[in-house]
């Protein structure tokens, strides 16, 4: 046994490496011309039953209104039901021929169970179950005063996306439906004091793929992995070291930096488009994507500015960051954050 993986120590880096110097190329191009045939004959969901939660704020708000201006009949699911019923409002005014609201907290399997029900009961099928709902912890693992409290978004970011699809997974079946899961590109962008917001993100992209695979042709799957989006993480709510929801715009202005914000708008747009074309990655704003070529090929030099913008010396504040400081000095949150995150205000409902 030792010698067979010695011998595949030997070989299987150069075969790997001439295999792909001649398969990558002829691949790439197939890719393109199917994405060219996809951009032709791109899905009407008019009409169509789509499933969105945590609809009530940000990329899922915006997202119903996207599938609403192209007919789709819709279910919105959160935890705030007013914020949702002004959400369906205008979702209506856009185009959605149907709307349903039901409140709806993903980390409790009853009631992702209970979201799918009513969806069904009522329209009678299901086509694009949009997973979105998810919540930030912003803590290094070493100040954490109680790491069980971090379960909590665990819950919400990965075992809610599970619960959901599990219950859907008949009715797309039947529908020959899509499902569009909203990672993160802190899926491979392993940020410092969001550790297990990061790991939660890798574990979803991580599912996904693997269902691609037990799914394969029955039921199509658009994984989206967001830079920074205008939405209430971005705003600066979050879970904090000791557990507690809270929204700190000056932690964010240490984690964001100077990374340009995308607009909520433009990101959701992307998204549904991407979905109706059959796309298997969404990356908004798209020049993300680069920085997963960082990791692949230079991981050190990203540790390296990671270190460099985001962690202090002993006893210095998180807000006290070069990342921070590069914020304030030259005035650059006027030009790369959105209006609407500047100056964040908790909401109640």
């Amino acid at each position: 046994m030792d010698l067979i993986h010695q011998f595949l120590n030997l070989v299987a880096p150069p075969f790997t490496f001439f295999t792909l110097l001649f398969f990558l190329l002829p691949f790439q191009i197939f890719k393109f011309f199917l994405s060219f045939v996809g951009s032709i004959f791109i899905e009407d969901v008019a009409g169509k039953v789509v499933l969105i939660t945590g609809a009530s704020s940000g990329i899922g708000k915006h997202l119903a209104f996207e599938y609403a201006k192209r007919g789709a009949c819709l279910v919105l699911a959160a935890r705030r039901e007013r914020s949702l019923q002004e959400v369906a409002e205008k979702a209506q005014d856009l185009g959605a021929p149907d709307v349903l609201v039901v409140r709806t907290d993903v980390s409790r399997v009853e009631d992702c169970r209970n979201v799918v029900d009513r969806t069904t009961n009522h329209f009678g099928r299901l086509d694009h179950p949009v997973n979105n709902a998810g919540m930030m912890s912003i803590s290094m693992l070493e100040e954490a005063k109680d790491v069980t409290d971090f379960r909590t978004v665990m819950d919400t970011n990965f075992w809610g996306y599970v619960y959901m699809t599990r219950f859907a997974v008949p009715h797309l079946r039947n529908s020959k439906g899509r499902i569009v899961a909203i990672s993160s590109s802190a899926s491979w962008l392993p940020a410092p004091r969001m550790g297990f917001y990061n790991a939660s993100k890798a574990t979803i992209a991580q599912f996904f793929e693997t269902l691609r695979i037990e799914f394969g042709p029955d039921i199509g799957i658009t994984l989206v992995t967001p830079g920074f989006i205008e939405s209430e993480l971005t705003q600066g709510k979050h879970m904090s070291k000791a557990g507690e929801l809270e929204v700190d715009q000056d932690i964010r202005d240490a984690l964001v930096s100077i990374i340009p914000v995308q607009r909520v708008e433009s990101c959701a747009r992307g998204i549904v488009s991407s979905a109706c074309k059959g796309e298997r990655y969404v990356t908004e704003p798209a020049w993300f994507r680069a920085t997963f070529l960082w990791k692949i090929f230079c991981p050190e030099v990203k540790e390296w500015t990671y270190r460099l913008l985001y962690i202090t010396r002993p006893g210095e504040s998180p807000k006290d960051t070069i990342g921070k400081k590069l914020v304030d000095i030259t005035g650059a949150k006027k030009f790369l954050y959105p209006e609407t995150i500047r100056a964040p205000e908790p909401k109640t409902d």
